[in-house]
Protein backbone atom coordinates (compact mmCIF):
# COMPACT_ATOMS: atom_id res chain seq x y z
CA UNK A 1 0.00 0.00 0.00
CA UNK A 2 2.03 3.28 -1.03
CA UNK A 3 1.00 6.82 0.65
CA UNK A 4 2.16 7.91 -2.34
CA UNK A 5 -0.93 10.36 -3.12
CA UNK A 6 -1.27 11.40 0.43
CA UNK A 7 -0.99 15.04 1.81
CA UNK A 8 0.60 15.92 4.82
CA UNK A 9 0.42 19.59 6.80
CA UNK A 10 3.25 20.45 8.64
CA UNK A 11 2.43 23.53 11.52
CA UNK A 12 5.56 25.55 11.64
CA UNK A 13 8.38 25.94 9.51
CA UNK A 14 11.20 26.24 11.92
CA UNK A 15 14.36 23.94 12.66
CA UNK A 16 12.21 20.85 13.31
CA UNK A 17 9.33 21.61 10.49
CA UNK A 18 11.88 21.64 7.88
CA UNK A 19 13.79 18.68 8.98
CA UNK A 20 10.82 16.44 8.55
CA UNK A 21 9.57 18.33 5.71
CA UNK A 22 12.50 17.73 3.77
CA UNK A 23 12.40 13.75 5.13
CA UNK A 24 9.34 13.33 3.87
CA UNK A 25 10.07 14.78 0.75
CA UNK A 26 13.35 12.98 0.56
CA UNK A 27 11.33 9.83 0.97
CA UNK A 28 9.00 10.32 -1.02
CA UNK A 29 6.01 9.43 1.74
CA UNK A 30 3.48 11.68 0.31
CA UNK A 31 2.35 13.06 -2.49
CA UNK A 32 1.99 16.54 -1.36
CA UNK A 33 3.76 18.80 1.78
CA UNK A 34 1.43 21.61 2.86
CA UNK A 35 3.59 23.94 4.60
CA UNK A 36 2.25 26.66 7.67
CA UNK A 37 3.97 29.73 9.43
CA UNK A 38 3.25 32.77 11.08
CA UNK A 39 5.36 34.05 9.03
CA UNK A 40 3.69 32.78 5.21
CA UNK A 41 7.44 34.04 3.48
CA UNK A 42 9.24 31.47 5.32
CA UNK A 43 6.79 29.16 4.59
CA UNK A 44 6.71 30.01 1.11
CA UNK A 45 10.70 29.81 0.83
CA UNK A 46 11.40 27.05 2.22
CA UNK A 47 8.76 25.01 -0.31
CA UNK A 48 10.42 26.87 -3.50
CA UNK A 49 13.43 25.37 -1.71
CA UNK A 50 12.22 21.79 -1.67
CA UNK A 51 10.40 22.36 -4.89
CA UNK A 52 13.66 22.72 -6.66
CA UNK A 53 14.95 18.89 -5.77
CA UNK A 54 11.87 17.09 -7.63
CA UNK A 55 13.99 16.20 -10.41
CA UNK A 56 16.23 14.64 -7.92
CA UNK A 57 13.63 12.83 -5.74
CA UNK A 58 10.69 12.87 -8.00
CA UNK A 59 7.30 14.22 -8.17
CA UNK A 60 6.34 15.21 -4.63
CA UNK A 61 4.73 18.88 -4.50
CA UNK A 62 5.09 21.52 -2.09
CA UNK A 63 3.39 24.39 -1.25
CA UNK A 64 2.67 27.18 1.62
CA UNK A 65 -0.81 27.58 2.40
CA UNK A 66 -3.35 28.17 5.34
CA UNK A 67 -5.29 26.15 7.66
CA UNK A 68 -7.77 26.20 4.68
CA UNK A 69 -5.40 24.16 3.03
CA UNK A 70 -5.22 21.56 5.01
CA UNK A 71 -8.46 20.06 4.04
CA UNK A 72 -7.87 16.77 2.97
CA UNK A 73 -4.70 15.87 4.88
CA UNK A 74 -4.45 12.56 6.09
CA UNK A 75 -1.95 13.81 8.57
CA UNK A 76 -1.15 17.13 10.36
CA UNK A 77 2.65 17.70 12.31
CA UNK A 78 2.80 20.70 14.53
CA UNK A 79 6.15 21.89 15.31
CA UNK A 80 5.24 25.33 16.31
CA UNK A 81 5.85 26.89 19.51
CA UNK A 82 7.32 30.02 21.11
CA UNK A 83 10.52 30.42 22.79
CA UNK A 84 11.37 31.74 26.23
CA UNK A 85 11.71 34.96 26.98
CA UNK A 86 14.54 36.48 29.57
CA UNK A 87 13.29 35.93 32.74
CA UNK A 88 10.04 34.21 31.70
CA UNK A 89 9.10 31.37 33.82
CA UNK A 90 8.14 27.89 32.64
CA UNK A 91 4.56 27.86 33.70
CA UNK A 92 4.21 31.38 31.73
CA UNK A 93 6.00 29.67 29.20
CA UNK A 94 3.90 27.30 29.25
CA UNK A 95 0.92 29.08 29.03
CA UNK A 96 2.06 31.09 25.85
CA UNK A 97 2.06 27.63 24.15
CA UNK A 98 -0.86 26.72 25.51
CA UNK A 99 -2.49 29.88 23.55
CA UNK A 100 -0.50 29.18 20.85
CA UNK A 101 -1.65 25.63 20.64
CA UNK A 102 -6.12 27.05 21.47
CA UNK A 103 -5.57 28.52 18.27
CA UNK A 104 -4.53 25.51 15.79
CA UNK A 105 -6.79 23.37 17.57
CA UNK A 106 -9.30 25.49 16.58
CA UNK A 107 -8.34 25.97 13.23
CA UNK A 108 -7.73 22.42 12.60
CA UNK A 109 -10.65 21.51 13.92
CA UNK A 110 -12.98 23.67 11.55
CA UNK A 111 -10.91 22.79 8.35
CA UNK A 112 -9.03 19.29 8.57
CA UNK A 113 -11.22 17.41 11.80
CA UNK A 114 -10.51 13.73 10.47
CA UNK A 115 -6.53 14.26 9.90
CA UNK A 116 -4.47 12.58 12.54
CA UNK A 117 -2.30 15.28 14.60
CA UNK A 118 1.47 14.49 15.35
CA UNK A 119 2.80 16.86 17.94
CA UNK A 120 6.11 17.42 17.98
CA UNK A 121 6.49 20.70 19.47
CA UNK A 122 8.45 20.64 23.06
CA UNK A 123 7.30 19.89 26.09
CA UNK A 124 5.75 17.76 23.62
CA UNK A 125 4.31 14.88 26.63
CA UNK A 126 3.00 18.54 27.78
CA UNK A 127 1.79 19.95 24.58
CA UNK A 128 0.00 16.51 23.59
CA UNK A 129 -2.38 16.28 26.81
CA UNK A 130 -2.81 20.38 25.95
CA UNK A 131 -4.06 19.32 22.36
CA UNK A 132 -6.27 16.60 23.30
CA UNK A 133 -7.92 18.97 26.04
CA UNK A 134 -8.55 21.65 23.13
CA UNK A 135 -9.35 19.13 20.23
CA UNK A 136 -12.85 17.77 19.82
CA UNK A 137 -11.34 15.29 17.57
CA UNK A 138 -10.77 11.32 19.80
CA UNK A 139 -7.65 11.85 21.68
CA UNK A 140 -6.39 8.71 20.18
CA UNK A 141 -5.77 11.03 16.98
CA UNK A 142 -3.72 13.03 18.67
CA UNK A 143 -0.26 11.14 19.30
CA UNK A 144 2.83 12.89 20.64
CA UNK A 145 6.27 11.83 19.23
CA UNK A 146 7.07 11.20 23.06
CA UNK A 147 10.57 8.70 23.08
CA UNK A 148 10.61 7.67 19.28
CA UNK A 149 14.01 10.04 19.23
CA UNK A 150 14.84 8.86 22.83
CA UNK A 151 14.24 5.29 21.76
CA UNK A 152 16.55 5.37 18.48
CA UNK A 153 18.80 6.93 20.58
CA UNK A 154 19.47 3.92 22.94
CA UNK A 155 19.00 1.56 20.60
CA UNK A 156 21.79 2.95 18.24
CA UNK A 157 23.87 2.97 21.46
CA UNK A 158 23.28 -0.42 22.42
CA UNK A 159 24.29 -1.59 18.96
CA UNK A 160 27.49 -0.05 19.07
CA UNK A 161 28.32 -1.22 22.58
CA UNK A 162 27.16 -4.53 20.92
CA UNK A 163 28.59 -5.02 18.06
CA UNK A 164 25.30 -5.21 15.73
CA UNK A 165 23.05 -3.37 13.85
CA UNK A 166 21.35 -1.24 15.86
CA UNK A 167 17.83 -2.54 13.70
CA UNK A 168 18.38 -5.74 15.63
CA UNK A 169 18.24 -4.18 19.00
CA UNK A 170 14.58 -3.91 20.75
CA UNK A 171 14.98 -1.96 23.86
CA UNK A 172 12.28 1.51 24.71
CA UNK A 173 12.63 4.41 26.72
CA UNK A 174 9.61 5.26 27.95
CA UNK A 175 7.51 7.88 30.34
CA UNK A 176 8.63 11.50 29.74
CA UNK A 177 10.46 13.05 26.56
CA UNK A 178 12.72 14.53 29.22
CA UNK A 179 14.96 14.22 32.12
CA UNK A 180 12.65 11.41 33.80
CA UNK A 181 12.49 9.08 31.38
CA UNK A 182 12.84 5.60 31.97
CA UNK A 183 15.38 3.00 30.41
CA UNK A 184 13.36 -0.34 30.11
CA UNK A 185 16.35 -2.74 31.10
CA UNK A 186 14.16 -5.87 31.70
CA UNK A 187 12.49 -6.42 27.78
CA UNK A 188 15.94 -5.28 26.47
CA UNK A 189 16.50 -7.36 23.70
CA UNK A 190 19.41 -8.58 20.58
CA UNK A 191 17.86 -10.65 18.29
CA UNK A 192 15.20 -12.08 20.88
CA UNK A 193 18.48 -12.92 23.62
CA UNK A 194 17.35 -10.51 26.60
CA UNK A 195 20.21 -8.05 27.61
CA UNK A 196 19.52 -8.05 31.29
CA UNK A 197 22.29 -10.25 33.02
CA UNK A 198 23.16 -12.24 30.04
CA UNK A 199 26.39 -12.36 27.58
CA UNK A 200 25.28 -10.94 24.15
CA UNK A 201 27.81 -11.58 20.92
CA UNK A 202 30.56 -11.87 24.10
CA UNK A 203 30.28 -9.06 26.16
CA UNK A 204 28.53 -9.44 29.17
CA UNK A 205 25.60 -7.12 31.20
CA UNK A 206 27.77 -4.55 32.87
CA UNK A 207 25.19 -2.22 35.08
CA UNK A 208 27.57 0.12 35.27
CA UNK A 209 28.21 0.68 31.18
CA UNK A 210 24.63 0.26 30.87
CA UNK A 211 24.41 3.09 33.50
CA UNK A 212 26.53 5.23 31.40
CA UNK A 213 25.19 4.45 27.67
CA UNK A 214 21.84 5.37 29.51
CA UNK A 215 23.06 8.84 31.13
CA UNK A 216 24.80 9.54 27.32
CA UNK A 217 21.30 8.70 26.24
CA UNK A 218 19.43 11.17 28.47
CA UNK A 219 21.57 14.10 28.06
CA UNK A 220 22.14 13.71 24.38
CA UNK A 221 19.96 16.90 23.46
CA UNK A 222 21.63 19.04 25.46
CA UNK A 223 25.00 17.95 24.40
CA UNK A 224 23.77 18.76 20.54
CA UNK A 225 22.75 22.00 21.81
CA UNK A 226 25.51 23.02 23.56
CA UNK A 227 27.52 22.29 19.96
CA UNK A 228 25.10 23.29 17.46
CA UNK A 229 22.42 25.22 19.31
CA UNK A 230 19.44 22.81 18.42
CA UNK A 231 18.33 19.23 17.59
CA UNK A 232 16.35 18.62 14.27
CA UNK A 233 17.57 16.11 11.79
CA UNK A 234 17.39 12.71 13.67
CA UNK A 235 13.69 14.00 15.27
CA UNK A 236 12.68 15.08 11.03
CA UNK A 237 13.62 11.66 10.91
CA UNK A 238 11.51 10.54 13.38
CA UNK A 239 8.59 12.18 12.38
CA UNK A 240 9.02 11.28 8.67
CA UNK A 241 8.79 7.51 9.93
CA UNK A 242 5.79 7.91 12.18
CA UNK A 243 3.75 9.63 9.39
CA UNK A 244 4.54 6.80 6.94
CA UNK A 245 3.41 4.44 9.51
CA UNK A 246 0.01 5.93 9.99
CA UNK A 247 -0.53 6.66 5.93
CA UNK A 248 0.36 3.15 5.30
CA UNK A 249 -1.51 1.53 8.02
CA UNK A 250 1.12 -0.36 9.27
CA UNK A 251 0.26 -0.86 12.87
CA UNK A 252 3.74 -0.90 14.09
CA UNK A 253 4.09 -0.72 18.02
CA UNK A 254 6.15 2.93 18.39
CA UNK A 255 6.75 4.04 21.79
CA UNK A 256 4.77 7.76 21.64
CA UNK A 257 3.26 10.26 23.98
CA UNK A 258 -0.45 9.05 24.83
CA UNK A 259 -2.90 9.01 27.95
CA UNK A 260 -2.08 5.56 29.35
CA UNK A 261 -5.70 5.15 30.35
CA UNK A 262 -5.04 3.38 33.38
CA UNK A 263 -1.76 1.05 32.06
CA UNK A 264 0.75 1.19 34.86
CA UNK A 265 -2.02 2.87 36.98
CA UNK A 266 -1.42 5.88 35.10
CA UNK A 267 -4.16 8.63 33.81
CA UNK A 268 -4.90 11.80 32.32
CA UNK A 269 -1.23 12.55 31.56
CA UNK A 270 0.33 12.02 28.12
CA UNK A 271 3.53 9.95 28.12
CA UNK A 272 5.36 7.22 26.69
CA UNK A 273 4.20 3.67 26.72
CA UNK A 274 4.98 1.39 23.29
CA UNK A 275 1.82 1.89 20.87
CA UNK A 276 -0.03 -0.01 17.70
CA UNK A 277 -0.03 3.08 15.21
CA UNK A 278 -2.17 2.55 12.22
CA UNK A 279 -4.40 5.03 10.21
CA UNK A 280 -6.26 5.41 13.04
CA UNK A 281 -3.65 6.82 15.13
CA UNK A 282 -3.25 4.97 18.62
CA UNK A 283 -5.08 2.12 17.95
CA UNK A 284 -4.36 0.28 21.03
CA UNK A 285 -1.70 -0.12 23.85
CA UNK A 286 1.28 -2.50 24.45
CA UNK A 287 2.45 -1.89 27.80
CA UNK A 288 5.34 -4.54 28.78
CA UNK A 289 5.81 -6.21 31.90
CA UNK A 290 8.40 -4.06 33.71
CA UNK A 291 10.23 -4.63 37.01
CA UNK A 292 8.95 -2.55 40.09
CA UNK A 293 12.08 -0.05 39.70
CA UNK A 294 11.28 0.56 35.95
CA UNK A 295 7.55 1.22 37.45
CA UNK A 296 8.29 3.92 40.05
CA UNK A 297 10.55 5.68 37.35
CA UNK A 298 6.77 5.86 35.34
CA UNK A 299 5.20 7.18 38.47
CA UNK A 300 7.35 9.82 38.81
CA UNK A 301 7.56 10.84 35.03
CA UNK A 302 3.52 11.42 35.30
CA UNK A 303 3.79 12.94 39.05
CA UNK A 304 5.80 15.31 36.95
CA UNK A 305 4.41 16.00 33.73
CA UNK A 306 0.72 16.30 35.64
CA UNK A 307 2.80 19.21 37.87
CA UNK A 308 3.55 20.93 35.19
CA UNK A 309 -0.36 20.57 34.11
CA UNK A 310 -1.47 21.72 37.09
CA UNK A 311 -2.13 26.04 36.99
CA UNK A 312 -1.92 25.93 33.17
CA UNK A 313 -4.24 28.22 31.20
CA UNK A 314 -5.72 25.54 28.88
CA UNK A 315 -9.07 26.41 28.70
Amino acid sequence: MTSFSHAVGIIGTGNVGVAAAYALFQRQIAGELVLLDKDPRRAEGEAMDLMHGQSLVGRVTVRAGDYADLKGCRVIVVTAGVNQKPGESRLDLLNRNAAVFREIATQLDRHAPEAVLVIATNPVDILTRVMQRLSARPPERIIGTGTMLDTSRFRAALGDYYGVNPRSVHAYIMGEHGDSEVPIWSTAKVGGLSLYRQTVHGRPFDEQAMEALFQRVRTAAADIISRKGYTNTAIGLVIAYLVRVILEDQKSVLPVSVDPEGEYGLREVCLSIPCIIGAGGMEGRVAPVISDTEHQGMVRSARILRDSLEGMEIG
